[in-house]
């Protein structure tokens, strides 16, 4: 009488529980993985996985990935490694480009002659010239510089300046360039990326440490975000709460108090069309009325990088909305 196919299913259940005893080095059941045909159990023989229920081979042949050797700090792991950095969008071509090194010296680390030495001068020389064919590439190379020095000088972190280079690629592959400076454009395109990551940093901060002004960035910011469609939520002066009482080293009680102003301000709108540098600044100010810590709109000011006359004027709003509270006044 033939066995249904219950019966089967057990029988081959149970000869695969009998063979599971053999060899601990060779065979190997797992308790933690499961078939993804019919949830069965997972075995490891010989590098090979495989279901010992229906036989499907799950994982074959196992690949290591990582480098034959091994090294135990840095200087080991550059010294064993024999592959370049990798591609970025941070340079105008991928990273892809030899680089000769400044460093006069050999594989050794021995010093060069002096005949060799002016040779890989010239060398170098060459190399550079042959990075940039064209005057794209230099336009590319120069913008993309800039962006990276104005990531550094402000403590930007090195994805969103990677994000800033896409930006700027997409200006230049959609024609966007013409008619409008390589700084400009390199600003526009880093202030988008910081919009769009949620870094704190004002136009004000990209402004002073580009090589364009103020009326300049905002300019080419506006142009940029139009043509390229990119989408931006409206500046959060949440953001740049912790930063600002950090530098003036606030009381938590005051960051809580600031917090829960500047909340019910952006419930009530009113930080639609202001500078969010501003409003988080006054928010600040008034949590510390409220917390009798003695701060005053000038060292506010210092702090956030904004003029008395906006702290008030934030501040006058705010108490506008009763949420400073009763019993508070501006400083004269």
């Amino acid at each position: 009488m033939p066995m249904t196919k219950t019966e089967s299913k057990r029988q081959r259940t149970a000869s695969h529980t009998e063979t599971d005893h053999g060899d601990p080095t060779t065979d190997r059941v797992s308790r933690t993985e499961s078939c993804p045909e019919c949830d069965g159990r997972i075995r490891t023989r010989d590098d090979q996985a495989y279901c010992v229920e229906c036989g499907l081979v799950v994982d074959d042949e196992r690949i290591d990935h990582g480098p034959e050797w091994r090294a135990f700090d840095a200087a080991e792991r550059d010294e064993k490694s024999r592959v370049g950095a990798p591609t970025t969008v941070m340079l105008h071509d991928r990273g892809l480009s030899t680089t000769i090194d400044w460093r006069d010296k050999d594989g050794y680390g021995a010093a060069l002659s002096d005949e060799r030495r002016q040779q890989f001068q010239r060398l170098r020389r060459w190399d550079e010239r042959f990075r940039t064919t064209d005057a794209s590439d230099r336009n590319l190379q120069h913008a993309l510089g800039e962006i990276e020095r104005m990531g550094a000088a402000l403590g930007i972190p090195e994805p969103t300046c990677e994000t800033a280079s896409v930006i700027y690629r997409r200006a230049l592959e959609d024609e966007l360039l013409p008619g409008r400076s390589i700084e400009g454009m390199a600003t526009a395109a880093l202030h988008a990326a910081l919009r769009q990551a949620g870094v704190p940093r004002s136009i004000d901060e990209l402004a002073a440490v580009s090589r364009i002004d103020y009326l300049e960035a905002t300019r080419s910011y506006r142009y940029l975000v139009r043509e390229l469609e990119l989408p931006m939520a409206p500046p959060d002066p949440l953001e740049y709460l912790p930063r600002y009482g950090s530098k003036l080293d606030i009381s938590t009680e005051t960051r809580r108090r600031a917090h829960e102003l500047l909340e019910a301000a952006i419930e009530e709108g009113l930080h639609s069309g202001k500078h969010p540098v501003g409003l988080a600044a006054a928010a600040i100010y008034a949590a510390s009325r409220l917390t009798d810590e003695e701060l005053t709109q000038g060292t506010v000011s210092t702090a956030a990088d904004i003029s008395k006359v906006t702290i008030r004027n934030r501040y006058q709003e705010l108490l506008e909305l009763e949420l400073a509270g009763p019993g508070t006044e501006a400083d004269g």
